[in-house]
């Protein structure tokens, strides 16, 4: 053996006593997107119905507390039995979404929403009211307005003294609306 020869390059060494080298294999649940964290649920609930005479192949829409439907993307043609389907598991409101699978066969999923009627909303289709220590902000599609939405202060309030509020409008009065406590 040499006098100046080394059993181990020195880099190697380094990198090993600094804890920088794996002496196991990884483990594959230490891969990336296996990591154990679920993600929130987009979805309330997943199904698949039947569903003739509709055309296309995709739609979008939303279901009023009051049973009517929105489409929002998709054919004209009636998307109520796929409500019908939703309905059984899931009351309304809700926004759904829905592909053809096979056929007449269709994949649909759906999720809760919140629906209020905003008569002194401005014009927009976007509104978004934030309050905090420091003051109220009101937007309208982005843009920075004076005044406010009774009901979307009334709605915040509920979720404590600092929230945040967004409502979009579905139709007319009728507005989509998520809030939370900041």
């Amino acid at each position: 053996m040499s006098l100046f020869k080394r059993e181990e390059p020195l880099h190697e060494r380094l990198a090993r006593e600094g804890g920088l080298v794996e002496r196991e294999p990884r483990a594959p649940w230490r891969e990336v997107g296996i990591h154990g964290m679920q993600r929130a649920r987009e979805w309330d609930t997943t199904l698949t119905a039947p569903a003739k005479g509709i055309d296309g192949d995709a739609a979008t829409f939303v279901a009023l507390p009051d049973g009517s439907l929105l489409v929002e993307d998709g054919p004209e043609s009636s998307l109520q039995s796929l409500a019908d389907a939703v309905e059984r598991e899931l009351q309304p409101p809700y926004r759904a979404r829905a592909a053809r699978a096979d056929g007449d066969l269709w994949a649909v999923q759906a999720r809760r929403i919140e629906v209020i009627s905003l008569p002194e909303a401005p014009d927009g289709e976007a509104l978004d009211l934030t309050r905090t220590d420091d003051g109220t902000d009101f937007r309208v599609d982005g843009e920075r307005t004076f005044g406010s939405v009774r009901a979307l202060e009334e709605r915040g309030a509920r979720e404590g003294r600092a929230f945040t509020v967004h409502a979009e409008r579905l139709d007319g009065d009728i507005w989509e609306v998520r809030a939370s406590a900041l």
